[in-house]
């Protein structure tokens, strides 16, 4: 599906059954809607899964920071029918998803905008979600390196001895390659994105919607630890733990990961 947003084409994966979306997925720093693939026809409702600015197949410049990609994100909602008026059933509001970086998207969007959100799900996230200034700096003099540190550190050990992905797939090999076809300047855009993002505590303990958090117990980008602490600050937030799993998900534990959203969906 393609819309306009902000004057740009935006690119829009769809999966599931209905005419109104209920469900949306924010990818992370340099990737882009494929790496929902696994999840979107077996989630069972509508949903959409966009391409940011600048990554994939949407047009225009990457936004600068969280905040502008969660306004663009809230722009998006109003382009397929999440408004405050839709007579079809919606109430305006739309579950939220995201990845690592879209994590934050999501987040943002949701304190922004709580009366869009019905339930936030918090994939791989942290908040603050520090970048190291090494990768900081080779995201911008270096790409490659960077992204070659960033895969291995985003795969389980059982990933990375191709242990995941069925009989001769190698998932770090496919990430890799939704990460290098990504536009140059993207990575180093995303990763300051993310380092600069610090939203108050105090935000996030005022914040009065369902909020899901699924994390890998072998992450190392964003440790289990790290998605605890960010549960804590909620108050209310229920954490859902994947054994064996890195940063990278919905590639190691795609079945899993449906599990824990459709879990957490159905329990409102």
């Amino acid at each position: 599906m393609r819309v306009e947003v902000d004057g740009h084409p935006v690119h829009v994966a769809t999966g599931g059954r209905g005419d109104v979306p209920r469900l949306i997925l924010v990818h992370g720093a340099q990737h882009d809607h494929f790496v929902w693939q696994a999840l979107l026809d077996g989630l069972g409702m509508a949903t959409l899964a966009p391409d940011l600015p600048g990554h994939g197949r949407s047009e225009g410049p990457p936004l600068p920071s969280i905040e502008a990609m969660a306004d663009w994100l809230l722009a998006l909602l109003e382009k397929v029918g999440v408004t405050a008026g839709n007579p079809r059933g919606t109430g305006g509001t739309v579950n939220l998803a995201g990845h690592s970086m879209g994590a934050l998207v999501a987040l943002a969007a949701a304190l922004r905008r709580p009366d869009r959100v019905g339930h936030l799900l918090l994939l791989g996230a942290a908040v603050p979600m520090p970048v190291a200034p090494a990768l900081l700096q080779a995201a911008r003099a270096d790409e490659p390196k960077a992204l070659a540190l960033i895969n291995r550190w985003s795969h389980s050990r059982r990933a990375l001895l191709g242990a995941c992905g069925g009989h001769g797939l190698w998932l770090p090999a496919i990430n890799l390659r939704v990460m290098e076809r990504q536009r140059r300047g993207v990575l180093a855009n995303d990763l300051t994105a993310c380092d600069a993002y610090h939203p108050a505590a105090a935000a996030l303990a005022r914040l009065e919607r369902p909020v899901t958090l699924i994390a890998g117990d072998q992450d190392r980008m964003t440790p289990l630890k790290a998605a605890r602490h960010l549960a804590a600050q909620f108050g209310d937030a229920r954490l859902v733990v994947l054994p064996g799993v890195g940063h990278a998900l919905m590639a190691e534990a795609p079945l899993a990961c449906r599990a824990a959203l459709m879990g957490a969906l159905a329990a409102g």
